[in-house]
C-alpha cells in the first residue's frame, strides 16, 4: 500500500511553518547588518573605563567592608 500524502491543510501548515523560519533568519540577518560595531580603539577604551570602575568600586566596597567590621568589633 503506497504511503498516504499530507493533506493539503498539513501541506499549508509544514510550508507556513517553513517560510517562518525562512522569514524570522532573513529577519535576524537584516537586523545585524544594521548593528554599528564598535571600532577596535573604541573597545578597547571601554575596556579600560569598565576595568577601572570595577577596580575603584571593590576598593570602595572592600573599605565599607573594613569599617563595618571594625565597627562590629567595637560593639562586641
Amino acid at each position: 500500500m503506497a504511503k498516504a500524502k499530507d493533506t493539503p491543510k498539513k501541506q499549508v501548515a509544514k510550508e507556513k511553518k517553513q517560510s517562518g523560519i525562512k522569514k524570522y533568519f532573513r529577519g535576524v540577518v537584516s537586523e545585524i547588518k544594521k548593528v554599528t560595531w564598535p571600532t577596535r580603539k573604541e573597545l578597547m577604551n571601554t575596556t579600560v573605563v569598565v576595568l577601572v570602575f570595577i577596580l575603584v568600586f571593590s576598593v570602595v566596597v572592600g573599605l565599607i567592608d573594613l569599617g563595618l567590621g571594625k565597627l562590629l568589633e567595637l560593639i562586641t
